[in-house]
């Protein structure tokens, strides 16, 4: 068994299941699995990749809240509409990736940012509708904190770019994954909870507006402080220099099993 994680992140979890039910072999933890890539993948959108890292560059540092619920999850209008009042109170820069209804989505129902938004928060805001280069997005010092569903993905991404996160959870794996996040590793608050909740407006803006304070709280600056800490350790698990650190070197074991047969 093989995972996309590393044994800073989750190591008490992978030593009790390589010992419990893999007699101390047999399972690998090899990541975080890098996620670069070119920014013009996936799809299209409704702003130009250029012209969503020009926009970051005239933000200052961590003073974004990037939004983004990934490939497959869909707001309904109401929880569009909390959405849009928690960042239109928050004050906060944003860029907000909006995943329009597909197949299965009630025409009018889903997905729509409403009518008034973007008029009101002209200036400090961008949307992207369909596809964004999230990788990148993550990785620009313009972002402070990203509003996630807390899929795998997205979370090793985050952790790969040293970015605090607001967490959303809405379905399968996302609840376990926001529990580490927020009470384990301490790299995320949590926002909302499931794929129908509506959340609280004025709370969703405190959150939110306390992710990017300048000068900001203690707990702010300690979230921020352990995504730092937590990315150095994602990236010094891949390392190859002096030997290899944990991921590296499971990476190897593994090679070294299949080249075997054993």
């Amino acid at each position: 068994m093989v995972f996309n994680s590393f044994h800073e992140l989750e190591g008490i979890y992978l030593d009790h299941m390589k010992q419990t039910y893999f007699g101390n072999k047999y399972l690998w933890a090899v990541g975080p699995i890098s996620q670069s890539g070119p920014t013009e993948r996936g799809g299209a959108n409704s702003e130009e990749s250029g012209d969503i890292f020009s926009w970051l560059d005239t933000c200052d540092d961590h003073s974004v809240v990037y939004v983004c619920f990934g490939s497959q999850a869909v707001l309904d209008n109401r929880q569009m509409e909390a959405l849009a009042v928690g960042l239109g109170k928050s004050g906060v820069r944003f860029l907000w990736c909006v995943k329009e209804p597909t197949v299965g989505h009630a025409s009018g129902k889903y997905g729509m940012v409403p009518s008034w938004f973007e008029d009101r928060t002209a200036g400090r805001g961008l949307v992207v509708r369909g596809w964004a280069p999230q990788v990148q997005i993550l990785q620009h010092k313009a972002i402070g904190s990203f509003l996630t569903h807390c899929s795998w993905n997205s979370v090793s991404e985050s952790i790969g770019a040293g970015v605090p996160m607001l967490a959303w959870p809405m379905g399968a794996d996302q609840f376990m994954n926001a529990t580490l996040l927020v009470d384990q590793v301490k790299v995320a608050v949590q926002v909302c909870e499931g794929a129908k909740k509506i959340p609280n407006a004025d709370e969703l803006a405190q959150r939110m507006a306390e992710s990017v304070a300048t000068g900001g709280s203690t707990c702010r600056n300690e979230m921020r402080m352990k995504a730092m800490e937590l990315k150095q350790a994602a990236t010094d698990a891949v390392s190859e220099e002096n030997g290899g650190e944990s991921s590296s070197k499971d990476l190897d074991d593994l090679v070294q099993r299949l080249l075997s047969n054993q």
